[in-house]
């Protein structure tokens, strides 16, 4: 037997190449087909990046919500997170992207989804709800100087009101007419002036509560679709084919950030 990664000679019983290092149980890269992918995901032999189940997801509720995430075109991996889950008669949506500039982004948008959901799922208001993921994201900063970050921003869809609560770029719609919701917290150059993390000093969530007075939909999305709205977008139909579509419509246009989308239906 050799090590699949130095080809030097190792025993049957042995779990790491003695030469190289190398564990010999590592996972199978999918492209070259050898045992050489590290803990980060990367195949050490071809560098591939290995696919997640981030990479693209789909969610859906009995009550018709729907939604999708998707790594994009250009971004080897998905720092965007969601949830859509129903508790109690109430649509609950969380959606997160992480910072691409901050390290571990990924977790930052998974641990502040992960939280502020079931949070709000168990009857936390959402002021409390973002108080916990910001919480949950500072907490994973080993390097207080380059601490992983997200942007935030969650539904609370029930007894025909809507309740928003945001902080950073990803944003809210009305559909149909693509009424925006949220206004970003972004200077004039774009840059994002609220997010979650260690290093964001004191943010406070903005928050929105209203009651529309005809059926429609409420969007809630990241700027890997936000950035590519414009004349002929489509912004009514069934939300799980509604939001397929408005994913193909951001991959076509160039698909150059991950893209979350999330649709719920408000039939007042």
């Amino acid at each position: 037997m050799t090590c699949p990664l130095c080809a030097a000679s190792v025993l049957p019983s042995d779990s790491f190449c003695e030469a190289c290092g190398h564990p010999l149980n590592a996972p199978t890269c999918t492209a070259c087909g050898t045992p050489t992918v590290d803990p980060e995901g990367y195949c050490e032999r071809c560098g591939l990046r290995q696919p997640t189940a981030r990479d693209h997801e789909e969610a859906t509720l009995e009550t018709g919500a729907a939604g999708v995430s998707d790594k994009g075109l250009r971004r080897t991996r998905n720092e965007d997170a969601m949830a859509l889950l129903e508790a109690g008669g109430t649509t609950v949506v969380v959606v997160c992207d992480g910072v691409a500039s901050s390290p571990r982004a990924d977790e930052a948008s998974a641990a502040a989804v992960r939280t502020a959901s079931a949070a709000l799922a168990g009857g936390a208001s959402s002021e409390e709800a973002f108080k916990l993921a910001f919480r949950a994201v500072a907490d994973l900063a080993d390097d207080p100087d380059n601490p992983p970050a997200c942007t935030y921003v969650s539904a609370v869809v029930g007894g025909g009101r809507i309740t928003l609560a945001w902080a950073g770029d990803s944003r809210a719609y009305w559909l149909p007419g693509w009424t925006q919701l949220t206004v970003d917290d972004a200077a004039p150059t774009g840059e994002i002036t609220a997010w979650l993390g260690a290093d964001a000093g004191p943010v406070e969530p903005h928050v929105r509560t209203f009651a529309p007075s005809e059926p429609g939909l409420v969007c809630v999305c990241t700027d890997g679709l936000s950035g590519y709205l414009g004349d002929g977008v489509p912004d009514a139909g069934e939300p799980q084919a509604l939001a397929r579509d408005l994913l193909k419509h951001a991959l076509d246009a160039g698909g150059r950030d991950n893209v979350t989308v999330v649709l719920i239906p408000v039939n007042p």
